[in-house]
């Protein structure tokens, strides 16, 4: 089987108990998530949401970017979200490195360097300070948008309030 059959044969398996049709374009919960990439969580399972509960923006290390920005900001603005919940992980990918060895990195496995930054990071809980501050100094949201953050353990599913 190709991978294109499988995910057709797991869609079907979906298809049979799908029952969300009645889900509305905006989030229940007003909110939007904004976390890594990794595949250990799912930012809905962490936080106690459903779906239909929240819009989630995912990124390499869930991180502010001007295209998590723009999401946000039509979130926001089309659809209602009140409030953004910054989530970074431990174990993290994008942990102690540096924008050279991940440019590098890429340009072993694509044969060109990349030349964007990827917002790489050595403390947890600064980074996510760092992008709370982003979101909240950002000028595309209504002034009652709330951004609160947090950091996700890996290894044992606990989150933590990081206060900024």
């Amino acid at each position: 089987m190709t991978l294109t059959d499988d995910l057709l044969a797991a869609n079907a398996r979906y298809h049979e108990g799908f029952n969300a049709a009645d889900l509305q374009l905006r989030p229940l919960r007003q909110i939007a998530i904004l976390t890594c990439m990794d595949s250990r969580y799912t930012s809905q399972g962490i936080l106690g949401l459903s779906l239909g509960d929240a819009h989630v923006i995912r990124n390499a290390g869930g991180r502010v970017t001007e295209d998590a920005i723009r999401s946000l900001s039509l979130s926001a603005a089309l659809l209602g979200t009140r409030a953004c919940i910054v989530v970074h992980h431990t174990d993290c990918g994008l942990f102690g490195r540096t924008d050279e060895e991940l440019r590098q990195r890429v340009a072993e496995v694509a044969g060109t360097r990349a030349t964007f930054g990827f917002l790489p990071f050595e403390d947890l809980e600064q980074s996510v300070r760092d992008d709370v501050a982003a979101l909240r100094a950002s000028p595309y949201f209504p002034p009652d948008y709330e951004v609160l953050g947090f950091t996700y353990d890996v290894r044992t599913g606990r989150l933590q309030v990081v206060e900024g």
